[in-house]
């Protein structure tokens, strides 16, 4: 005979329940314009513009572009461009605007982040290097001033891969993971990706000066290996494995975050999205 003397139950929050209680997502975009992709003007080029078909970096960011859309609260993307020289003094930015502006990163839906994609190309100068903790730590700051649950942000990175501020990128996302904030990592072209595949920490928990992360923000999707075939069926086959790879940890990680928090997902909720409040300076 067993004698229950004392019982808790705990209840289980799932990703829809915080959605549903009003939790907001703020997807930021940013784009790799490093001189390693090739210069534009040239055919072989990863940002080559041809008339005729779109580049890789066109294919990625309608591809996991169209995926994360729904994602997102209000359909305005922050959208970054780092590694390039900037008119008109030639200074080098690893977070610069990608519509141009000096006071507002935003762009209307995917279609507004393409468009502002394609004129930074005619603008810019490809320069480097290629590093990521800028940033992740301009979405940081963001994510740092609003801890309480209410908004979750989706850092979405495309790049080349041939990163080059590696123990600071590691700092970055180590910082990171104790923040509302996740990280996609898209590799485009041709490159060794070992370096993104370590940041993605599936296997090792990722770490930097000793400290380990709280929690697994990062993932890393190889973009050639859904890309391959140009049938219908084969355009349609790797568009559905590109969203399960996409979204394969999103909604765990921002279940961890909560968990993590202690913080309970609200009622269900009717309400009008708002933009993230601008982060302390």
């Amino acid at each position: 005979m067993i004698e229950v003397l004392k019982c808790k139950i705990d209840p289980v929050y799932s990703f829809l329940d915080y959605i549903k209680g009003g939790t907001q997502m703020n997807c930021v975009i940013a784009i790799d314009f490093t001189a390693s992709n090739g210069a534009p003007s040239n055919p072989t080029s990863l940002h080559y513009l041809s008339p005729y078909q779109p580049n890789q970096y066109t294919q990625a960011l309608y591809s996991v572009g169209d995926i994360i859309k729904d994602y997102d609260s209000d359909q305005l993307f922050p959208a970054l461009g780092f590694g390039a020289r900037l008119p008109p003094d030639g200074r080098v930015s690893h977070e610069f605007f990608l519509n141009g502006s000096t006071t507002s990163p935003y762009c209307e839906g995917i279609a507004g982040v393409m468009a502002a994609y394609q004129q930074a190309l005619q603008t810019v100068q490809l320069y480097g290097p290629t590093n990521f903790a800028p940033v992740i730590n301009h979405v940081a700051r963001f994510a740092t001033a609003v801890r309480d649950g209410t908004q979750y942000f989706i850092l979405l990175i495309i790049t080349d891969g041939v990163i080059t501020d590696m123990p600071q990128t590691k700092e970055a996302i180590v910082n990171a993971a104790a923040l509302p904030m996740s990280i996609i990592i898209v590799g485009v072209g041709e490159a060794d990706f070992d370096a993104m595949e370590e940041l993605d920490g599936d296997d090792v928990r990722l770490s930097s000066r000793g400290r380990v992360a709280e929690r697994d923000i990062v993932q890393f999707v190889p973009f050639r290996e859904f890309s391959r075939g140009t049938s219908a069926q084969a355009v349609e086959m790797n568009k559905a494995r590109l969203a399960k790879e996409v979204l394969a940890e999103i909604p765990d990680q921002i279940v961890s975050y909560m968990k993590k928090t202690a913080i309970k997902p609200r009622p269900p909720l009717q309400r009008q999205p708002t933009l993230p409040t601008a982060p302390p300076t």
